[in-house]
């Protein structure tokens, strides 16, 4: 197997989310940007947000992965997701916040001629935030970024840029939280003053991310791919790893 180890868990994990599972499931959402140096130094690094959500399709579920955030027009084009990461969905099915089952992402190429490959969901080779391993399979959907892969009664992937779908007033976040704000970037110029103590009102806040992308990876699948022994409830989260 090929080991790599993992980021600081402060870096890679964008945030657990908790779905219902009672028929249909319940929209959860979590945000994390550049929340340590090392993320903040190598933009691929950075998880910004993971969803997971019912597929308009009964009895299957969508889990969204997003990285790479601030992405310009400009260079989305050529923009990829790091080959040398793995990137994960981890799924906890029993309540105990351990991962059970996992949903392997790694990458080959550059740019927009990117190749992905996509294993599972299976057991994770190993649990926890340290010690990732790639699992010893072949991969289940093996593809071209940017294109929709696999079968919509199966499993199926898509992995390239998208409009960023969070919105967010950043510069009004960053007076609330001063020691969240970047020390490189536009953000890093923002002035310490006037500081703040809440988000400004609807009509005023300002969508900081608005025109911006990042690298998204959607996956969809049965919810029966995920569950196990009746539990009614699923805990998701992601992570990146080195």
């Amino acid at each position: 197997m090929l080991s790599r180890s993992t980021l600081r868990h402060g870096a890679l994990t964008a945030g657990a989310l908790t779905a219902a599972l009672a028929g249909t499931i319940g929209v959860a959402i979590a945000s994390d940007h550049q929340d340590s140096p090392d993320v903040e130094l190598n933009a691929a690094m950075d998880m910004t947000d993971v969803y997971a959500f019912p597929s308009p399709t009964a009895g299957r579920i969508v889990l969204v992965m997003n990285s790479r955030a601030f992405l310009t027009p400009g260079q989305t084009p050529s923009a990829g997701f790091d080959r040398n990461l793995l990137y994960q969905f981890k799924v906890d099915n029993n309540g105990d916040a351990v991962e059970d089952r996992v949903i392997q992402v790694t990458f080959s190429g550059s740019g927009a001629g990117q190749q992905v490959e996509v294993r599972g969901p299976l057991a994770p080779p190993v649990t926890g935030a340290m010690n990732n391993e790639i699992a010893d399979i072949s991969p289940a959907i093996t593809g071209a970024t940017r294109t929709t892969l696999g079968s919509g009664s199966g499993l199926q992937v898509f992995a390239g840029p998208r409009d960023d779908s969070f919105f967010i007033d950043l510069e009004q976040f960053l007076r609330i939280v001063p020691d969240r704000k970047p020390v490189t970037g536009p953000l890093s110029q923002l002035p310490a003053t006037p500081s703040a103590s809440s988000f400004r009102p609807a009509g005023q806040a300002q969508n900081y991310v608005s025109g911006f992308n990042v690298l998204s990876i959607v996956v969809e699948l049965p919810i029966a791919d995920l569950t196990a022994g009746g539990n009614q409830r699923l805990g998701v989260w992601g992570t990146i790893s080195r």
